[in-house]
C-alpha cells in the first residue's frame, strides 16, 4: 500500500520497516485482546512483562548473546551512557579512548569529569575521514577500558576490525550500526545503542553488559538510576521503563529474525551501500568524505565542494521526496543514512535523482 511516504535518509530517529508499522497500526487500539494499547499499559502487566521478555530473548537469538552478559533497556539514549560507563568501569579512575568523530569527541570530554582519559588515537587530523591504526595503541596498563564509537554517524566512518585493546574490556558505542551485521559479543564488555537508528523510536538505549562488570560499589555520588547494577537487578524494571520503545524493538527484533537474521541484513546493507558508493566513486559532481577502507554501511556523508551547491541539492531533493540529506550542522554537506529499514529502492531512486541533477548543474 501506498502511504505517500518519503524516503526517508534521517540519521536518527530513522525510518522503521513498512511491515512493523502495519503491525503496530493494527495493534494500536487493542493490544491481542488486552482491550488497550501498549502504551496504556502497566508495566507490571503479565501482558507487558510478556513483551519484555520476549523482545530479550529475541534479541539474544538475533546476536547470540551468551548467557553471562545482561540485557538492559535504560532510558535516556546513548548521551546518557558517556557518564554512566565511567561512573560505572572506571575502578582505577583511568581509561582509554578512540578518537574518531564527533560523538567519541562528546564521550572523551564526558568521561574526563570522571577520572584520567587518555586519548590513544585519533583521525581529527584529517576531519575523522579515517580510522587510526589500532593494532599497536599506547594503553596504560591500569586502564580500566578501551571506549570506540564503532560507527560514527555524522563522520560516516566505521572500524574494519576491532582494535587490539592488550587485554583491556573494550566498550563500544554501536548506536548507529547495531543489528546491521553479526557481532561477536564476547569481544566487548560491553556493547550499547540509542535505539532510534536502526531499530526503534528514540528515548532509549540498549545496554549489553558483561555480568562481572556490574558492581556495587560504584561512586557514592553515581545516582541510584545510573547503576548499571539498578538495571540489571530490576529486569529494567526499575521505573517505569520507556515501553513503547521497548514494544517498538520487539517487533523489529521479530522482524529481523524473519528475514533471515543479522547475516541476510548484512548482505543488503553491502548491497544498497554499494549503489550509492558506485555512484559516487564515478561522479564528477559529488564525492564521498571518508576513506574507502573505512566507510560506514549505514551513513554516507558526500559534497559537491561548494557550499551554494551543497544547500541547492538538499532543496531539490526536498521538493522530489527524499527527506534529511542535509549533512549535520557541525560538518556541512550532504548525508545520506541508510539504515536496515531503507530499502535498495530507495538508495537507487535517490542515485538516479542525484544522476539527473549532476547532469543538470555539473
Amino acid at each position: 500500500m501506498n502511504y505517500g511516504r518519503v524516503y526517508n535518509f534521517s540519521a536518527g530517529p530513522a525510518t522503521m520497516p513498512e511491515s512493523v508499522l502495519e503491525e503496530i497500526r493494527d495493534e494500536m487500539m487493542n493490544y491481542q485482546g488486552s482491550g488497550m494499547c501498549v502504551m496504556e499499559m502497566s508495566h507490571r502487566s503479565k501482558v507487558f512483562q510478556q513483551i519484555a521478555q520476549e523482545a530479550e530473548q529475541d534479541l539474544r537469538d538475533l546476536m547470540n548473546i551468551p548467557d553471562n552478559y545482561k540485557v538492559l533497556f535504560i532510558q535516556g539514549g546513548a548521551t546518557l551512557q558517556f557518564a554512566m560507563i565511567p561512573m560505572n568501569l572506571m575502578k582505577n579512575g583511568v581509561a582509554a579512548y578512540l578518537e574518531t568523530g564527533s560523538w567519541s569527541k562528546k564521550a572523551i570530554a564526558e568521561a574526563k569529569k570522571y577520572g584520567d582519559v587518555h586519548v590513544v588515537a585519533s583521525s581529527a587530523d584529517r576531519n575523522y575521514s579515517y580510522i587510526p591504526d589500532c593494532s599497536d595503541l599506547p594503553i596504560p596498563e591500569n586502564a580500566d577500558y578501551v571506549y570506540i564509537c564503532e560507527n560514527e554517524t555524522i563522520h560516516g566512518t566505521t572500524y574494519p576490525t576491532l582494535p587490539n585493546t592488550k587485554g583491556h574490556i573494550l566498550v563500544s558505542d554501536q548506536s548507529s550500526m547495531f543489528l546491521s551485521k553479526p557481532c561477536n559479543v564476547s569481544d566487548y564488555g560491553l556493547i550499547y545503542a540509542g535505539v532510534q537508528k536502526n531499530v526503534g523510536p528514540a528515548g532509549m538505549v540498549i545496554a549489553i553488559i558483561r555480568e562481572d562488570l556490574i558492581r556495587e560499589d560504584v561512586p557514592s555520588y553515581t545516582p541510584i538510576y545510573m547503576s548499571y547494577k539498578t538495571h540489571a537487578d530490576n529486569d529494567s524494571m526499575y521505573n517505569t521503563p520507556n515501553c513503547w520503545a521497548i514494544y517498538c524493538c520487539g517487533k523489529v527484533f521479530k522482524y529481523l529474525k524473519k528475514i533471515g537474521g543479522l547475516e541476510e541484513m548484512h548482505r543488503r546493507n553491502v548491497e544498497k551501500a554499494q549503489v550509492m558508493y558506485d555512484f559516487l566513486d564515478s561522479s564528477k559532481l559529488f564525492k564521498g568524505t571518508v576513506e574507502k577502507e573505512f566507510r560506514s554501511l549505514m551513513n554516507i556523508p558526500f559534497v559537491t565542494g561548494s557550499k551554494e551547491m551543497d544547500a541547492k541539492v538538499v532543496e531539490a531533493t526536498k521538493a522530489a521526496g527524499y527527506d534529511n540529506l542535509k549533512g549535520h550542522k557541525s560538518v556541512g554537506g550532504l548525508r545520506a543514512s541508510i539504515y536496515n529499514a531503507m530499502p535498495k529502492e530507495g538508495v537507487e531512486a535517490l542515485v538516479a535523482f542525484l544522476k539527473d541533477f549532476e547532469a543538470k548543474n555539473g
